[in-house]
């Protein structure tokens, strides 16, 4: 039944708000970006946060002091579940745009609210036009637009507290952007769906933001190392969950 409820507001929800989506999406267009963004912040989060109190969620946040104030950044998280992507709109400092997968363009009324929120969509399948997307991001950013990001491509459906390997695009757009990139470490997240058959269960997630590494003036050689870097500062935040229980 939970679910059943789920799946009815996620769409009822958007469907409600449409006349706000559409606002926004002429105001995008017109270029009043500042009435496209106070609509996203509205009413995204109200939202993403109703979806996790529906499925029985609840989640502690550590670090949130570790997010630059006043610079855009790139949050790059590790992927368990897709509740990471209501997790990340939601338990951050504020909503940001998601580089997401192509697909995810497809699906009406998600795709209008995901442009308002700037976000990008990757084609991995044709490297012109995901690259083109990789520049929007990093344009995004040189606005003061900050970036979520999965660096792992997909959701890691392995042992909790284990990563998949770290994809090098998430780090060219801060890099290129000259952005600091802030890893999130996400526990837990699976154990709302995922590791119930796809039906939602109560869970608790817990959120580690770390504090961020500059990628400003940084060598060829660091710049080369920064996935990995990312990845096990990510790492010693998961596997104490882990073990902890």
């Amino acid at each position: 039944m939970r679910t059943i409820v789920w799946f009815i507001y996620f769409w009822g929800f958007l469907l409600v708000k449409w006349p706000a989506m559409n606002k926004g999406l002429k105001a995008l267009e017109a270029g009043d970006w500042e009435t496209a963004d106070r609509l996203a912040a509205r009413y995204v989060p109200q939202w993403a946060n109703r979806l996790l109190k529906l499925a029985g969620v609840t989640v502690t946040v550590e670090g949130k002091e570790n997010i630059p104030a006043g610079r855009a950044c790139v949050f790059a998280g590790n992927h368990r579940s897709y509740y990471d992507i209501p997790l990340m709109l939601t338990q951050l400092d504020a909503p940001h745009g998601l580089v997401a997968k192509k697909e995810i363009a497809g699906l009406p009324l998600v795709r209008g609210w995901m442009r308002l929120l700037h976000c990008v969509f990757l084609d991995r399948e044709d490297p012109r036009k995901a690259m083109a997307a990789l520049n929007e991001a990093i344009e995004n950013l040189k606005k003061g637009y900050s970036i979520a990001i999965f660096p792992e491509g997909t959701r890691n459906k392995g042992e909790e507290g284990t990563l998949q390997e770290f994809k090098g695009g998430a780090f060219r757009i801060a890099t290129k952007a000259k952005a600091p990139v802030v890893p999130v470490a996400i526990t837990g997240s699976r154990d709302i769906m995922e590791n119930n058959h796809m039906w939602m269960h109560p869970a608790h997630v817990t959120i580690r933001i770390l504090p961020p590494i500059e990628t400003e003036g940084l060598t060829r050689e660091e710049i080369k190392a920064l996935p990995e870097r990312t990845a096990e500062a990510i790492r010693q935040n998961l596997l104490p969950q882990q073990q902890g229980g």
